[in-house]
Formats: C-alpha cells, structure tokens, sequence
C-alpha cells in the first residue's frame, strides 16, 4: 500500500474541514431535516472543488447525519426519536471509558476544565444557548482528550456531537443551564480521583437523552 501523497493528505484535511461546517450549519438549523445539500453550491461558497465537498457528504452519511437518494443527491436526514434514544447511550459508554482512562492523570487538565465551566457559566448567566452547547461540549471533549486514546476520540468525534445535543435541545428543550452545576462536581470528583467519576459522567451525559 503506497503512503498518501502531501496533497491527498491536504485534501483529507480540507474534507474534515468542510464536514464540520455542514455539521455547523445543519445544527445551527441552516439546513432542515429533509432539505438537499447541494455539493456543488457548498463548493462554490468556499472557494474548492467539488472532491472534498463529496468526501466530506460521505462522511456524513457514514454518520447517518445525512442521506443520498438516486437522482436526487444528498439530503439532511428526518431524525427521529430512535435515533436520539440510539446516540446518547453510546456517547454516555465512550465517555466513561474515557474517565476510566484518564483519572490517574487528569490532574494536570483541570485547569482547562474550570476554564470551559466559568465560560459556560457566563453564557448561562447572559443566556447564550448556542455558546452553552458549544462550551459545554468543549468541556467534555477535554475530558475524552485526555484519555489518551486515539481510537477512542475519533469514534466519540464520528458521532457528531454538536449535532446530536443540538437536536436534543431543540426537541425536547433539554434544560442545557444546570450543566455548570454539574461539571463543578465533576471537576471535585477527578479532583479526588473518586472511583465513582466514571459513573458520574455516564449519568450526566444520559440526562440528555430524551
């Protein structure tokens, strides 16, 4: 197998680049479930060609984010309360492996962590939905990050947090304010190292679920 040229490796990063701004723009409700996304027309607003754009479609739809129809291209996918009821269990499982993995040292990142958490607070506190979501997240990314695993943080990326939270906020306006309060006693908890951190996170991440 030949090693991947500077420029594949350019194009392979460009495509994540433009999946995160379709996942962006699908969360911030840019495009509806259902509505088409047009490749061509994403291309054009970003200035590349059409081949990431279609990478990056691929993805999501490996991601079950979107759908491709025969003849009619890609589309936001109808998501439905399985989908929501499927996602959360499994980014409740990775998170807790993650803690599992990372409590012996997670000492040297609770700086970063009591950082994320007074921003969030703010953002509660001038009632910032978006900012909430986006820093919440952010603070369980540094959670997952510290684990270690790369394995384990691509499949926890793959799963499209933003806009699974998203959704869940918006269809069953999950009270997204409380969560400062929560990760404070998460933060005491990898503090001390408590053997029940891992169960913690679990169930702080499941009371998004619906």
């Amino acid at each position: 197998m030949n090693a991947p040229t500077p420029a594949q490796l350019l194009r392979t990063g460009l495509a994540d680049q433009i999946r995160e701004f379709i996942v962006e723009g699908i969360s911030a409700g840019r495009w509806e479930p259902g509505e088409r996304i047009v490749e061509r027309r994403i291309a054009t607003e970003l200035g590349v060609s059409q081949g990431p754009v279609r990478e990056a479609l691929r993805q999501l739809e490996a991601q079950r984010l979107i759908e491709s129809l025969p003849n009619r291209g890609a589309r936001v996918r109808d998501f439905t309360e399985r989908d929501l009821a499927e996602i959360f269990p499994v980014r409740a499982g990775l998170e807790r492996t993650a803690v599992e993995l990372a409590l012996p040292h997670i000492g040297d990142r609770l700086d970063a962590l009591e950082e994320h958490n007074r921003r969030l607070a703010e953002a509660a506190a001038d009632g910032d939905l978006h900012a909430q979501m986006r820093l919440s997240i952010a603070f369980h990314r540094e959670i997952v990050e510290t684990a270690g695993n790369r394995l384990l943080v691509s499949v926890w990326e793959g799963l499209g947090i933003e806009l699974w939270t998203t959704l869940s906020l918006r269809l069953h306006q999950t009270e997204i304010y409380s969560k400062s309060a929560e990760h404070a006693e998460l933060i005491e908890a990898f503090r001390r190292r408590d053997p029940e951190a891992p169960r913690m996170l679990h169930d702080h991440v499941m009371n998004y679920a619906p």
